[in-house]
């Protein structure tokens, strides 16, 4: 079995193959267009600032020219106050625009990537690290605020005021403005070779954050075991480990986000020794006014000023891209639905599906299945995946009560999921009511399905949110008498919340035994016409187990059960019992049959001292 070391180091190495996600400008239009009324005000708002801001060197000069000339200002102070107080008004007013926008963008990026996670196949989530994922709706998603709050909007408005600045100095004085051409023609070049560089460089520290945050959600998952194993020293080591990793990526794109900062800085103080130096000799030499020149210097300012929000924009852009590419990367993928939009569904609606389930004789067919898990990203090209269950077949009549038993490994539990079309099979087909189970809508089919795993999973939140995961117009009085059922009675009780009480994370507040029984109450409390219980009484003590029994009896009443367990006690009265063994069916039959016909099931039965 591969250390978690190792497991990281397939990930990086694998990640490292395949490339850094990359996406493109265009693929952020659609989060950028939900928002369009409000970006387009705020580009009115700065098509506004920037005519007021030009207006206000043009003032000046018509200040020092009449100051020059002994004539009286008259209102003309007064209009340039103006236009500095309304510049700073649109100023503020649009970062707030901005902001709530921004705040916008991220919360439709988050809705629809978690929108796609969740609805993801199976498979993605076995290959994949839970960490990871979330990393992606938590820290890639608040990348994309940047974009707006970081100057992409400004930099509309900057580009008008850095277009009519061009216009302006060009009247005034075309030689100095060759000369601040040429200075900022260098610096854009400059930039845009370096904005290649941010955007692959901020794709890698995102994934060393979603490094990071697998590492924590692993550690912190498994506590109690780390704890009990003495193993907190080196998870902890492990983990900042990978924070180093991410730490070092963001010194990287910070060294080349510090190479673009100070270029306009720089490109303005060239431009501004240039144009005073050249510019003076000019005056001296009576090509230009001082009027003049001090106009000129003004626009060279206000042409400089938007040149840096644009070298910002086009760093907090390809900062969002990297991450953008990452978000993409999980909603390009296929989700279950969209894996079956080519099949033609048989059965038009859920209604349609529970009457086949119901008249059927046939409850659940397997028919010569075989099976393979998708293989992971470790695994050569030419390594095949191992076959789970080759060639399994069997049939479940309406009503009763089939038992899986075997040795671990033997494909039990993968034949549960197949039925839940967590997975489809490799070959073979696997009917519902006499009907290809692949030629039915996911929900529909899960509509007829109750399942309770192996691990009795309880989600975080108080007995009320568990019970009613799968039927949410349940009542009190519902989830109440089905807690009865399955003997939690005791779980009510212990305080005065009820059915308010929380589980805690994981059920941690509740034994295993009061896990597996509040899993089996959500599937009950559903009431499908099929239940599908994996190794439902594993964590119970012998009275709570026949307690379990006594419930489980009283739901199966017209429901169809498929039960997997080990101890063969809980399954010997069940009208069928499949015996599987390396993923294949060895024996069909009732207890008595099996224990004459099939030797693996006698020794399994002789060592339960059932014979």
């Amino acid at each position: 079995m591969s250390s978690p070391r190792e497991l990281r180091r397939y990930a990086r190495k694998a990640n490292a193959e395949s490339g850094i996600p990359k996406a493109k400008f265009s693929q952020l239009l659609p989060y950028l267009g939900e928002h369009r009324a409000v970006l387009t005000f705020a580009v009115v708002l700065s098509v506004v600032g920037a005519g007021a801001s030009l207006a206000q060197p043009l003032l000046v000069g018509q200040v020092i020219t009449r100051v020059t000339e002994g004539e009286l200002l008259g209102s003309l102070v007064w209009i340039l106050v103006g236009l500095v107080v309304l510049a700073a008004l649109i100023s503020g007013y649009q970062h707030y625009l901005l902001q709530r926008t921004g705040e916008g963008v991220v919360f439709s990026s988050r809705r629809r990537l978690v929108s796609r996670l969740l609805r993801l196949p199976i498979s993605e989530f076995d290959t994949r690290r839970t960490g990871d994922l979330v990393s992606r709706v938590g820290a890639d998603t608040t990348m994309l605020r940047a974009v707006l709050t970081q100057g992409l909007v400004d930099a509309v408005g900057g580009a008008l005021t850095f277009v009519g600045a061009i216009i302006a100095m060009a009247i005034l004085d075309p030689v100095l403005l060759g000369l601040t051409v040429l200075v900022v023609f260098t610096a854009i070049t400059t930039v845009t070779l370096l904005s290649r560089r941010i955007r692959v460089a901020s794709a890698q520290a995102q994934e060393k954050v979603g490094e990071l945050a697998a590492s924590v959600e692993r550690a912190i998952s498994a506590v109690r075991t780390v704890r009990a194993a003495n193993a907190t020293d080196r998870e902890v080591d492990t983990i900042i480990e990978d924070a180093r990793g991410a730490y070092l990526m963001g010194i990287k794109v910070a060294k080349i986000s510090a190479l673009v900062v100070p270029i306009a800085g720089i490109a303005m103080q060239v431009a501004f020794l240039t144009v005073l130096g050249v510019g003076g000799y000019r005056v001296a030499d009576g090509a230009i006014t001082v009027a003049n020149l001090v106009t000129f210097i003004l626009f060279l300012f206000m042409m400089i000023m938007p040149l840096g929000q644009a070298f910002g924009a086009i760093t907090s852009v390809n900062s969002a891209l990297g991450a953008l590419g990452r978000i993409q990367e999980i909603i390009a993928i296929p989700s279950e639905v969209e894996l079956d939009r080519d099949l033609t569904p048989l059965i038009a609606d859920a209604a349609g599906v529970g009457d086949a389930v119901r008249q059927a004789d046939v409850a659940i067919e397997f028919d010569d299945v075989r099976f393979s898990y998708p293989k992971v990203e470790q695994q050569s090209a030419e390594e095949e995946a191992p076959e789970i269950l080759r060639g399994v077949s069997f049939r479940v009549e309406r009503g009763t009560r089939t038992a899986l038993v075997g040795p671990s490994g033997a494909g039990k539990s993968t034949i549960l999921g197949l039925i839940e079309r967590f997975y489809d099979p490799t070959s073979g087909i696997i009917k519902l009511g006499g009907i290809d189970i692949r030629a039915l809508h996911r929900d529909d089919l899960r509509s007829q399905i109750g399942y309770v795993e192996q691990d009795a999973p309880v989600l975080a939140g108080s007995l009320r949110e568990n019970l009613t995961l799968g039927a949410p117009d349940a009542t009190d009085e519902e989830c109440i008498q089905v807690l009865k059922d399955v003997n939690m009675t005791k779980v009510l009780k212990r305080t005065s919340l009820g059915l308010d009480a929380p589980v805690g994370e994981e059920g941690v507040m509740l034994s295993g035994g009061e896990r597996q029984r509040l899993a089996i109450a959500r599937a009950l409390l559903a009431a499908p016409p099929i239940l599908l219980l994996d190794e439902s009484t594993a964590s119970l003590d012998g009275a709570n187990e026949q307690l379990m029994r006594e419930a489980i009896d009283k739901v199966a009443h017209e429901r169809t059960l498929i039960i997997i367990a080990h101890r063969l006690s809980t399954v010997v009265d069940s009208e069928q019992i499949v015996v599987l063994d390396q993923g294949t069916v060895v024996g069909t039959g009732t207890h008595s049959q099996l224990v004459k016909s099939t030797p693996l099931y006698k020794e399994l039965a002789k060592h339960q001292l059932l014979v």
